[in-house]
Formats: structure tokens, sequence, C-alpha cells
């Protein structure tokens, strides 16, 4: 990972969302920045969500001195997951699940597919002229 960026600013997040929803290869996307599919999904999850990509940090937020006063108490409740957020979580975790059934049922076609070739390429094989010694005494 040695020419990877480690942060990136909101314009380039927003262009390489442009990018996405233009048409373009997540997985290409996310290799030439070095971060993860997930990353750009989540991205423009909270663009559509908050009408922005400013970062969030990540992690256990840092402990009060004060103790739990009212305020601090209102920050932990807005770190729980709205609904909103769930049915995101849910629903990319479907994404990926129904992602990993088409490139099962992709390979399963790409076999049938080549099977098909050898057969066809067979039944050519066998039924072309001057083959098989039935095929020539039926011409003479």
């Amino acid at each position: 990972m040695g020419g990877r960026q480690r942060f990136i600013d909101e314009d380039q997040k927003r262009e390489l969302l442009q990018r996405m929803e233009a048409g373009e290869n997540v997985s290409k996307l996310a290799d030439e920045v070095g971060i993860s599919r997930q990353r750009l999904y989540e991205w423009r999850d909270h663009l559509r969500l908050y009408g922005d990509l400013k970062s969030r940090r990540r992690g256990r937020p840092a402990r009060s001195t004060a103790g739990l006063d009212g305020a601090a108490q209102l920050q932990n409740s807005a770190d729980l997951p709205t609904p909103q957020e769930k049915a995101l979580t849910k629903a990319r975790r479907r994404i990926r699940e129904l992602e990993q059934k088409v490139g099962q049922q992709q390979l399963d076609l790409d076999f049938f597919r080549e099977a098909l070739r050898h057969f066809e390429e067979d039944q050519r094989r066998s039924s072309a002229p001057g083959e098989t010694g039935s095929s020539k005494s039926s011409k003479r």
C-alpha cells in the first residue's frame, strides 16, 4: 500500500462518488485510492442522508472529565444509530449477500457455457463429412 493516500478530502470524495454514479467500476475506484468498496458506499449514503461528506471520527468517544452530565448524556444518545442508519446497514448486508450470489451464478454460467462449447465442438467433429466410415459410404 506504498503509494496510496490515507486522507481523502471532501472534494476528492465527491469526485469519486460522481465517477461511481456515472457507472465506473466501484472495485476499481476503491483500489485506485486504496480504500474499500464499502467506504465508497458509506460516503454515498452519508451524502444522501446528511448532504455533506465531513469525516466522522471513528472509535470510542473521548471520556468526559466532568462525569456524565446532561450534555454528555445527550452526546452519548446521539452516538446511537438512527433507524435510517440501521436500515442502511441492513440494506448493505443484503447487497453484499446478493453480490455474492450473482458472483456464484456468473461462475456457474461460465462453467456451463464452456461445457456447452466443448459439447458443440464434439458434435461438429463427429458429424463432419469424411470423419466416419458411414458418411463416406452414404455419399457414393
